[in-house]
């Protein structure tokens, strides 16, 4: 998982590429590099460590020229340190690459061409690869583009690529499969990126690089071929983007910024798709696939992470509101098991990045299946969103925050919105139902925004606890999968240990961890299960936990059982039940910053995960 940007055109490249990679840093941050061609003389800057050291590192040194290539780096083959950073260049120093993915034959490949006296003075599978294309053209005499075709040919594994040969310094050779790559097209110059935010403000104009595709760009132009050397006619696509969603916008943190966003993306998300006046949801690209929708026999949702939160809450709305059975499965052990598929089968795909490698091989073992499959994701032209049948974009705006806040919402707002529109088209929805439900969905924004207005008092919670080394998180019934995202938010950002369990599950192991040191968040809000949860809050009480509830606002019970409570709005079904995630992100990320966590770029993780 990593972040590459490319220019060649008239400007200087290297503020560039220093500011796109600023911009991709989300995609990791444990080292960064430049490469810089001026004349046909390449120089190579890179650094353990972030972007902004690399910049402070080179400030002094007179970068020219204007064709470059750029990359920041989370780790995978080699520890994060100067040398494992990327660019690296070949023995011979004839090629330049910078790569996202994993190189899985790399130790082979390695060990022939060091049979063939070549010799590395790194620990990355890129650095082999450099070395493959310089052994190639060395060889076999032939161009730069043939030498990392041919090369591409003999490589197993995830690639999105850049690549910079000092015989031909005029060009870069850009190439993918698994991983993204965008290439932007200005005037008179020309980008190259994993996503298209580095280029935003040069132009909207963007070719998003199909799998198996190599396209080499210069100074006269464009071309795109097939790794097999087949013409690939470029498709230009003009994209719509605000500058100012990719700033902070006033925020500390691009995290509370997105948390604060909800209200708008959730809005944005409903936009144009729930017609109150007429009673009715219309999801377009859906309409071509509502048949097998209908008819499915069962529903699977696959995601990762934060997604795969999102399809549990899914889970009760399909199987409450359009009565399809549904399993919710991680995309990383669905695709390495022998499930059982066919085409009566309908399998939804979520991912916020469009992405995610464990989601595409999903939705590719799916395809093979003849199963209908859906993608949810918030990138225009990302993989999942080409590679599905068909799909709905969540519109919730660039995320960069590294835990994902709105996304969820964004998601659940999908689901809630197809699992509505199937049960009304199945009629398990009468009308005066179906209207108090899309009412439901449509207040789903202004009970955000009162929420949001809470966050002193969550604040307030967060500074009591922050030095807490253990949560837990209960929940029932459609609360379960908010849980869990609870915990995940607090591990991904403070790095605390927290747990998510359904709270009926407590006495059957967790309950053995309660103390008069273990802070228990309960998401407490009224539904059928009500009752169930004030029993389990008794039982946490009796052993002295420390309870902080999310309740229904003007709760009078729970409210006297819990040392805090943290109220939300009051909401009819299962549908408002994303409403009670807000608490929580706000909760994790006040305890983050108060712990002095980069809540933006936590240790370890990077945003888009496209590798295994």
């Amino acid at each position: 998982m990593c972040g590459i940007v490319g220019y060649i055109g008239t400007r200087e490249a290297f503020p560039i590429i220093i500011n796109g990679l600023k911009r991709l840093e989300y995609r990791g941050y444990d080292s960064a590099g430049v490469a810089i061609s001026n004349n046909g003389q390449m120089g190579i800057y890179k650094i353990k460590g972030k972007v902004s050291q690399l910049e402070d590192a080179v400030k002094k040194t007179d970068i020219m020229g204007t064709i470059g290539i750029g990359h920041t780096r989370w780790a995978t083959h080699g520890a994060p340190n100067d040398i494992n950073a990327h660019p690296h260049k070949s023995m011979n120093g004839k090629f330049v690459v910078v790569h996202n993915g994993i190189i899985e034959n790399y130790s082979v490949l390695k060990k022939r061409l060091t049979a063939r006296h070549y010799t590395f003075v790194s620990q990355t599978d890129t650095e082999v690869l450099a070395n493959l294309i310089e052994y190639i053209y060395l060889f076999a005499k032939i161009s730069a583009e043939d030498a990392v075709r041919f090369a591409l040919s003999k490589v197993q594994g995830a690639y999105g690529i850049a690549v910079i040969c000092t015989d031909e310094p005029d060009k870069i050779i850009a190439a993918r499969k698994s991983s993204p790559l965008v290439l932007g097209i200005g005037v008179d110059e020309y980008f190259v990126a994993s996503d298209a935010t580095p280029f935003v403000e040069y132009t909207n104009q963007v070719v998003y690089l199909d799998n198996d595709t190599l396209a080499v760009i210069s100074r006269n132009g464009l071309s795109i071929k097939t790794i097999k050397n087949v013409p690939v006619t470029p498709e230009i696509t003009e994209i719509n983007f605000d500058f100012d969603e990719i700033e902070k916008g006033g925020f500390p943190d691009f995290m509370l910024k997105e948390i604060y966003e909800q209200p708008h993306s959730i809005t944005d998300t409903l936009r144009g798709r729930v017609y109150m006046q007429e009673n009715e949801i219309n999801i377009g690209g859906l309409l071509d696939v509502m048949p097998r929708l209908m008819n499915a026999r069962r529903m699977i949702i696959v995601g990762c992470g934060t997604s795969w939160h999102a399809g549990l809450l899914g889970e009760y709305l399909f199987e409450e509101y359009a009565r399809i059975p549904v399993e919710v499965e991680y995309a990383s052990e669905f695709r390495y098991r022998n499930p059982i598929i066919n085409s009566e089968d309908v399998v939804i795909a979520i991912s916020q990045s469009g992405e995610t490698a464990d989601t595409l091989a999903a939705i590719q073992l799916a395809k093979k299946c003849g199963a209908c499959v859906l993608g949810i994701c918030n990138v225009v032209g990302s993989s999942i969103a080409r590679e599905t049948h068909a799909g709905v974009y969540t519109h919730a705006g660039p995320e960069i925050g590294v835990a994902s806040t709105k996304a969820f919402t964004a998601q659940v707002s999908v689901l809630a919105m197809i699992a509505l529109m199937v049960g009304r088209a199945k009629y398990n929805i009468k009308p005066v139902q179906y209207h108090q439900l899309l009412n439901e969905l449509t207040d789903v924004p202004k009970k955000v925004e009162e929420v949001l207005t809470t966050a002193d008092k969550i604040k307030h919670v967060a500074e009591l606890y922050k030095d807490s080394p253990n949560f837990i998180y209960l929940g029932r019934g459609c609360y379960y999968p908010i849980a869990l995202e609870g915990a995940l938010k607090l591990k991904e950002i403070s790095y605390i240990h927290a747990e998510g369990y359904p709270a009926a599950e407590m006495k059957h192991g967790p309950i053995a961890l309660i103390d008069d040191k273990m802070p228990v968040v309960v998401i407490a809000a009224k539904d059928k299960s009500y009752e169930k949860i004030v029993n389990n809050i008794q039982e946490v009480k009796a052993r002295k936990g420390i309870v902080i509830a999310v309740v229904t606002k003007g709760d009078t019970i729970i409210s006297q059982m819990a040392d805090y409570v943290l109220e939300v709005p009051e909401f009819e079904t299962a549908i408002g039940a994303m409403i009670t995630v807000i608490p929580l992100q706000l909760l994790s990320y006040y305890i983050a910053v108060m712990r002095g966590c980069n809540v933006d770029q936590p240790r370890n993780l990077a945003k888009s995960v496209t590798v295994e």
